[in-house]
């Protein structure tokens, strides 16, 4: 399977479907607490991954995950760790303009950004713990791209695939993919077909019964 029709798969379904997939082969489930910020949105792709730390003293560098943008592509969902810190902006409008230009996805934030209606006039999607006005020149540094980070508790190394929408977050090791869209897709026809069954004016206790939902042959009645 090609990478863009494995995203393709995992852009039809949401972080519940996912989350339940990676449930049912044991993985970390999905986590909440990561929002859009200026509105509904839901990205889905390859995670380009950065680390950001405290900033201590030496000479300037690079200004904080602008080379992960550069590395980034129109697969990409760039993925920032900055440790949940709510004090400081981890990502802000020249970022997103950067982002945007290289036709990023949009960007998971463990942390707090800036710059909300810049990114919203470029209808590029930023998830992080909310926004702060708060600069992080003088305050972070970056401390790794491309290596494996930790996001809202969730392990995620470069090349996993990245779900984020309204509802929250869910990482899938890529090596586990296939797999898990496969699950999921199969978990999202089942509650379909529920749903329709209790539009229909099946009852609700009869219909949405925990062993059909898990997939379980139902007790007999």
């Amino acid at each position: 399977m090609s990478n863009t029709s494995l995203l393709d798969r995992f852009a039809a379904l949401d972080s519940a479907a996912v989350s339940d997939a990676l449930d049912q082969l044991g993985l970390p489930s999905g986590v909440g607490g990561l929002r859009p910020v200026w509105g509904p949105a839901a990205v889905v792709g390859f995670a380009v991954t950065v680390g950001l730390e405290p900033r201590t003293d030496g000479p300037a560098g690079a200004h904080i995950a602008t080379t992960a943008v550069e590395s980034a592509d129109d697969r990409s969902v760039i993925v920032v760790d900055n440790q949940g810190r709510t004090d400081v902006s981890c990502w802000g409008g020249i970022l997103s303009l950067g982002a945007a230009r290289r036709g990023v996805r949009g960007v998971v934030a463990d942390g707090v950004c800036r710059d909300v209606a810049e990114a919203r006039e470029l209808a590029f999607p930023v998830f992080s713990r909310g926004a702060v006005p708060a600069t992080a020149r003088g305050r972070l540094q970056q401390r790794s791209s491309g290596e494996p980070v930790t996001v809202a508790g969730l392990r995620v190394a470069q090349g996993d695939v990245v779900v984020a929408d309204e509802t929250g977050l869910v990482v899938v090791p890529r090596d586990r993919a296939a797999e898990v869209a496969e699950i999921a897709a199969t978990i999202v026809a089942r509650e379909h077909a529920i749903a329709d069954e209790v539009r229909a004016g099946a009852p609700l206790s009869r219909a949405m019964h925990d062993a059909r939902l898990a997939g379980e042959k139902e007790p007999v009645r």
